[in-house]
């Protein structure tokens, strides 16, 4: 069977666009984790954005993210967790988000890699690939190459699908606020929203003060 590189790349959207937008109940702001997860921080207010490059909702949100992280307090940590649903193609640009962490490249690259895979339609979901298209950015190959394979970002890879099985993530993006509320499925502006609400929640029950009624 001759391998078509197009017809391989068709099929990596068309799985990205049957993994986005997970399935939640409509009517509710939120779905409750269960069992609740364990935050690194008791002090700040956790919230966790499971997504992957590959997902073209992921790559509408992010902008929008973006500037909702930027007006966030100094108690709330804002995480992101790239998961792969047990695809290899989605495995690599994982590491592709781990690898940049490592070099320092990723604040300056992520919105481009978004628009590479979406907008312009590249492939970079095979190493050669995508290490062809960091390089072209700018990126030292050795560097970038040793982080892309190394055992820490390998294992940051497996541990965040760990994360997405104890959440429960069925689809993304979907963000995850104090290990206890997960948002998904919903219009991106009712999603920071509700986000916001929760954490405001949040913050009330760690300084003992019940939330302000609006």
């Amino acid at each position: 069977m001759k391998f078509d590189r197009r017809s391989f790349v068709a099929a990596i959207f068309a799985l990205g666009t049957a993994l986005a937008l997970p399935s939640f109940a409509q009517n509710a702001p939120y779905t409750p984790i269960t069992p609740a997860q364990p935050t690194e921080d008791a002090a700040k207010i956790e919230v966790v954005e499971f997504f992957s490059y590959g997902c073209p909702h992921c790559a509408d949100f992010n902008p929008l993210l973006s500037a909702w992280v930027a007006k966030q307090q100094g108690d709330v940590v804002v995480k992101k967790v790239p998961i792969t649903f047990g695809r290899a193609a989605w495995a690599n640009i994982a590491k592709l988000y781990y690898a940049l962490e490592v070099t320092g490249d990723l604040n300056r690259l992520e919105s481009d890699v978004f628009k590479a895979i979406h907008a312009e339609r590249q492939n970079l979901f095979e190493e050669k690939a995508l290490t062809d298209w960091v390089v072209k950015k700018g990126v030292d190959a050795k560097k970038f190459s040793e982080a892309f394979n190394s055992f820490g970002v390998m294992s940051k890879v497996k541990r965040g699908d760990q994360l997405a099985q104890a959440y429960k993530i069925q689809g993304v993006p979907a963000l995850a606020v104090e290990g206890k509320f997960l948002i998904g499925g919903k219009d991106f502006n009712d999603t920071l929203a509700i986000a916001d609400s929760l954490i405001t929640k949040a913050r009330s029950e760690k300084s003992g003060k019940a939330p302000a009624k609006k």
